[in-house]
């Protein structure tokens, strides 16, 4: 298997309302990639969260207690970013030495909920994560399909940072047409030995792969993937990759 993939590095910033499958459309059109069954494009969530109206003004921002006594804890924070994190939060899960680490909404667990205000649209603008990933992979699934008669799929990633280990590293948030895990119980190694626990993490390795071509610097917000072998899926969801609370060790 040879994989390679290619980073659309000619596009536009992204702003609230823009036509993002078609922005991305043109860019495969300027790198001369014509979209093929089985191609994966990786697309970064804060061209995502742009193009849906994700943005807040946080000149219009007002925080709550919580979250100025969150500011005042060395964070050195903007109380009104802290105030929308706080929104965007289910549950704390370790608020210390001026780091937030929370549940969003669908159940992933990250800093500051994703909110981040680099590469925003203007200053003092926050941008969050999409409402629903799966649904806006999706969206630009369908819309590239009807430009390209193609069966591709999509990934909307996001770096994190992650437990025990320094660095970020981009992980799949939605996904529209590959299942994020590939579960290879019941295969056997090379030596014929039964796997019984080998599930694969696909989506993120993906990630993380497209992830070292973009690089917050590096003005590439989308990287396009071909000769990754996968069985497209139209019920994938990125949320099979939460792990359930029953099964969670450290919850």
């Amino acid at each position: 298997m040879s994989l390679v993939l290619t980073p659309l590095s000619e596009m536009p910033l992204v702003q609230p309302g823009d036509d993002l499958p078609g922005l991305l459309f043109d860019a495969l059109q300027r790198a001369r990639i014509e979209l093929a069954h089985g191609d994966i494009l990786v697309v970064c969530q804060k061209v995502v969260s742009k193009s849906e109206g994700r943005v807040v003004d946080l000149r219009t921002v007002t925080p709550s207690p919580l979250a100025q006594i969150l500011a005042r804890t060395g964070s050195g924070k903007d109380p009104r970013l802290i105030e929308v994190v706080l929104r965007e939060t289910n549950r704390i899960v370790r608020a210390e030495r001026g780091i937030l680490i929370v549940e969003t909404g669908p159940g992933w667990v990250c800093a500051n909920a994703g909110v981040d205000e680099s590469n925003g649209p203007a200053p003092d603008h926050a941008v969050l994560l999409p409402t629903d990933p799966d649904a806006s992979a999706r969206h630009i699934q369908t819309a590239l399909r009807a430009r390209a008669g193609a069966d591709i799929a999509v990934l909307i990633t996001d770096t994190w940072g992650r437990p025990w280990r320094n660095g970020l590293v981009d992980f799949a948030i939605g996904v529209a047409g590959i299942d994020p895990l590939l579960d290879l119980r019941g295969t056997s190694d090379l030596n014929g030995r039964e796997l019984h626990h080998t599930v694969f993490a696909q989506a993120d390795a993906l990630a993380a792969a497209a992830g070292l071509m973009m690089r917050k610097n590096a003005g590439v917000a989308a990287v396009h993937v071909r000769g990754y072998e996968f069985h497209l899926n139209p019920d994938a969801t990125a949320r099979s990759l939460i792990r359930p609370e029953a099964e969670d060790l450290f919850r």
